[in-house]
């Protein structure tokens, strides 16, 4: 009860810029608790499928690694699963399997960074609104002591300048945090965005190296119907 009193005291004293500062709050923590949520508990980021699919595949086992990577929801196995079937359909040449399949990476990927320019917007702008309300609370406790003449009480002085500095805390408690939770998922993104890279660029070497993989056979046929 006590808790709730000063809470809504101090959004009382700071404002309507305090107000809006604690709906950014309320929303960037809302994202942020979605992404972690995406992240590792939807797509299973930590995964290791990828990685024992593309071993099969290299084994020569590619219904092994079809296996492994169908169901999985992380976006690395899917991106996989999607260029084995692109390649091994005869009516795709190799060049056209792997633009395709670059573009479905590039698709995952910016799904998994979608809501983060949220973040980076409340991370740049609460510092502003704050320093927005500081210059507010300066110009009201200026014309209060215009107002009080020559009784100036420094006591409305020193009042109204920590009300007006109270919004400028504010708003560097809600993008210190912001700021840092973006960094971290954003460079948890390129993390995935890399090893989704490197695992496609395995596959590829894979089939380019591989004497009976489909864009070989596609390519082949589709050459051999141009001379006949």
């Amino acid at each position: 009860m006590c808790a709730n009193l000063m809470i809504t005291s101090f959004l009382i004293t700071g404002g309507p810029v305090v107000w809006l500062l604690a709906l950014f709050s309320v929303i960037a923590t809302t994202v942020i608790l979605l992404k972690i949520w995406q992240f590792w508990v939807d797509k299973r980021l930590n995964s290791n499928i990828p990685d024992r699919a593309l071993l099969a595949l290299e084994d020569n086992s590619p219904a092994q690694a079809r296996l492994l990577l169908q169901g999985s929801r992380n976006p690395q196995s899917r991106v996989l699963l999607r260029a084995i079937q692109l390649h091994d359909e005869a009516a795709l040449t190799a060049d056209e399997a792997r633009v395709e399949s670059w573009r479905c990476a590039r698709a995952e990927t910016g799904e998994l960074g979608s809501s983060l320019r949220i973040l980076e917007v409340i991370a740049n702008l609460a510092p502003l609104l704050g320093l927005f309300g500081t210059v507010l609370g300066m110009i009201e406790a200026f014309r209060a002591m215009e107002a009080a003449g020559a009784r100036v009480d420094p006591s409305i002085l020193s009042g109204g300048i920590w009300q007006a500095l109270l919004t400028t805390a504010v708003g560097l408690g809600v993008a210190i945090p912001v700021s840092i939770a973006h960094s971290w998922l954003e460079r948890r993104v390129e993390v995935e965005a890399a090893g989704m890279q490197d695992k496609l660029e395995r596959l590829m070497t894979y089939y380019c190296t591989n004497e009976g993989g489909a864009p070989k056979q596609a390519t082949t046929s589709k050459n051999h119907n141009k001379h006949a």
